[in-house]
């Protein structure tokens, strides 16, 4: 059977628990239909990029599956009849990866509390402050430009219309 991974974000007002028995619900329309779901993650309430349905946040689900496409097409069906569930991404993968999903990864290294050396700026660059920042001069100190924009000297006609009228 082919192999899919599925991202869905529903309504931020739901709570964690409401958010994960929809999980739950989506792996049983699967299973009901001769899928399977191999792995699921729940990746908690997360900020979007743009405001959808009015809601600026979501619970974000990921969830890897070995079905059938009309098991497939049945749970994409009935997550864009649900009106807690806003958007749907399926995509079909040749193999399942290994471990944690990147965003898994990435809460493990949050907990962990690994940050590099410095902050967050990392390298070998040292740290600047406000105090740092060199004087800066607006005005006069510029040379002054010679010859002219599109009409070169200015006394000299052009087509442009730069010079001396005859």
């Amino acid at each position: 059977m082919p192999l899919y991974e599925h991202v869905f974000i529903s309504r931020q007002d739901l709570s964690s628990a409401q958010a994960e028995s929809l999980i739950e619900h989506f792996t049983a329309v699967v299973t009901d239909n001769g899928g399977k779901i191999v792995e699921n993650e729940y990746w908690g309430v997360k900020t979007m990029a743009y405001k959808i349905n009015k809601n600026r946040k979501g619970h974000y689900a990921f969830l890897k599956s070995d079905a059938p496409p009309a098991a497939i097409q049945e749970m994409e069906r009935l997550m864009r009849l649900h009106d807690d569930v806003m958007r749907v991404l399926t995509i079909k993968v040749d193999k399942h990866s290994e471990g944690p999903s990147v965003q898994m990864q990435k809460r493990d290294d949050r907990e962990r509390g690994d940050r590099p050396e410095g902050g967050f700026g990392g390298g070998d660059r040292p740290q600047r402050s406000f105090g740092d920042r060199p004087e800066r001069s607006f005005g006069g100190d510029r040379p002054e430009r010679s010859g002219g924009g599109f009409g070169g000297d200015r006394g000299a006609p052009s087509s442009f219309g730069g010079g001396p009228r005859r």
